[in-house]
């Protein structure tokens, strides 16, 4: 599997995983680490390794543990967000770095901002793209999802040992056809989302995305995609090799994260940069409703007409929004 779209890949050693990460730019100042979501790679942050590479800025995109030409340790416990933030902070001791920015996007979203609270002192700044700040919940995650959306959302349905696994990997095209699309032109701003509403409130969607890929018909999806043919080879090869596991087990450890997060405090100090995207239906800019309570030093900016995948679809207005504010807190 090869691409001109990406630089030269290259490997480093953490605690329980082989890294696979690309990096652009002079090993100076400090650098951003791109940390992607669910079910992306390394890959889906090309555009702003290439802005970033023609910025003269210094730039890391990671496959993260479990995905692309990164090692996917076997037990569902090897990718807690201890290990997934202890990743970031092993890829940085191995390039000489004391702080970097993280940012993260949907799942990498996560991993970035929880970084801070584990390690202040290697965290420079933080950038979510369009996954907000989340404090911690008052009761058990998956047991709030499955109260709320029922068995069939699937971040309930991925609890089940193999069973999301072998539907994604059963046809890896389709799937990566179904997720890796625009929103209808003709979609509202979204709302709600997963963040959206409380136990009482019946949601207006129960996110039953397995259900819905199983039933898809690519000749009358009014969706389009953002990838070229090679783009779209690149991820299918990927996760032909790989399979999906890796990726759900991140979501396997909800719970064991909540568990183990009780006594740390919610609070980022770091500079940080909240990217939302208009049309994303699970992620709305709405979920970010909140956030400065938590992370007070926090800017904010909507990328409109963007779904989920907002650096892929919108990568020139992603591109200035982040670097117009790494010239702004950490300029060369």
């Amino acid at each position: 599997m090869s691409t001109t779209l990406m630089p030269p890949v290259a490997y480093a050693e953490t605690k329980g995983a082989r890294l696979a990460y690309y990096e652009v730019g002079p090993r100076e100042g400090v650098p951003v680490i791109f940390c992607h979501g669910f079910p992306e790679l390394a890959f889906s942050w090309r555009h702003q390794l290439k802005a970033f590479e023609a910025a003269g800025r210094w730039a890391i995109a990671p496959d993260q543990r479990g995905y692309g030409l990164t090692s996917r340790p076997e037990a569902v416990e090897a990718y807690d967000i201890e290990a997934l933030t202890g990743d970031l902070i092993g890829l940085m001791d191995h390039l000489g770095v004391e702080k970097a920015v993280f940012c993260g996007h949907d799942w990498g979203g996560i991993v970035v901002w929880q970084a801070p609270l584990r390690y202040p002192d290697r965290v420079a700044g933080v950038i979510g793209v369009n996954t907000p700040f989340m404090a911690r919940s008052p009761a058990d995650p998956i047991a709030l999802m499955r109260k709320r959306f029922g068995e069939d959302m699937y971040i309930v349905n991925f609890q089940k040992p193999g069973e999301a696994d072998a539907i994604l990997a059963g046809d890896v095209a389709k799937a990566m056809n179904f997720f890796m699309r625009r929103p209808p032109a003709d979609a509202p701003p979204a709302s709600g989302g997963l963040a959206g509403g409380g136990d009482s409130e019946a949601p207006q969607n129960n996110f039953a995305l397995l259900q819905a890929l199983q039933a898809w018909d690519p000749s009358y999806d009014p969706r389009e995609t953002f990838l070229t043919d090679e783009e779209m080879a690149f991820f299918v090869d990927s996760f032909e090799r790989t399979g999906f596991t890796g990726g759900i087990n991140w979501y396997r450890n909800f719970t064991r994260n909540w568990q183990r997060s009780a006594a740390i405090v919610d609070h980022v100090s770091a500079p940080s940069l909240m990217v939302m995207a208009e049309k994303d239906a699970v992620l709305p800019p709405s979920a970010a409703d909140g956030m400065e309570a938590y992370v007070p030093n926090l800017e904010r900016a909507l990328i409109m007409g963007s779904g989920h995948w907002t650096q892929q679809e919108k990568p020139d207005e992603v591109n200035k929004v982040i670097l117009d504010w790494m010239d702004s807190h950490f300029p060369k």
